[in-house]
């Protein structure tokens, strides 16, 4: 992390070993599209070798939004850590939360959370931007599959 690690917002609150591989990933992918185009054309491989294009092209369309929306409405900027860095600071934790809590499906929560990152008036659409972009980040770590389907119940 830059000079900015005593930034709040900057706190190592977790590590990226120890957290599930797409919330890792995601992590990464925000620190990445920061760094600007290099960066940006890096994490969107992600989502290139996974999706076909037209859907490769609407998940990182739905993630660059998501992240112009967090940045234009947020009451300070977003710290992050450095690329190679293990930690994970308390914004990029906060994102990561959000994410998941709004592809879990718990939007209410979710803006509940974006009001961390941004102002309440935008929550609510920044839940529903982040629902989709967990959907898509989960999806290229585990693949949609039969066996995986999330509506069915197996007992034996």
């Amino acid at each position: 992390m830059s000079n900015a690690h005593h930034a709040r917002g900057g706190a190592a609150v977790a590590a990226l070993n120890r957290m599930d591989e797409w919330e890792a990933n995601l992590v990464l992918n925000l620190r990445l599209w920061c760094e600007g185009p290099v960066g940006k054309s890096q994490a969107r491989k992600d989502y290139s070798n996974v999706f076909s294009a037209p859907e490769a092209d609407r998940a990182w369309q739905d993630f660059e939004s998501l992240l112009n929306k967090i940045i234009r409405t947020a009451s300070r900027p977003l710290v992050r850590h450095e690329v190679g860095c293990n930690c994970v600071g308390s914004d990029e934790c906060v994102f990561v939360n959000l994410v998941r809590t709004a592809s879990d499906g718990h939007l209410n929560d979710a803006a509940l959370i974006a009001t961390l990152l941004s102002g309440p008036a935008h929550a609510e659409h920044i839940a529903l931007m982040a629902g989709e972009v967990g959907t898509a980040i989960r999806r290229i770590h585990k693949p949609f599959s039969p066996a995986t389907a999330p509506n069915e119940v197996r007992l034996h």
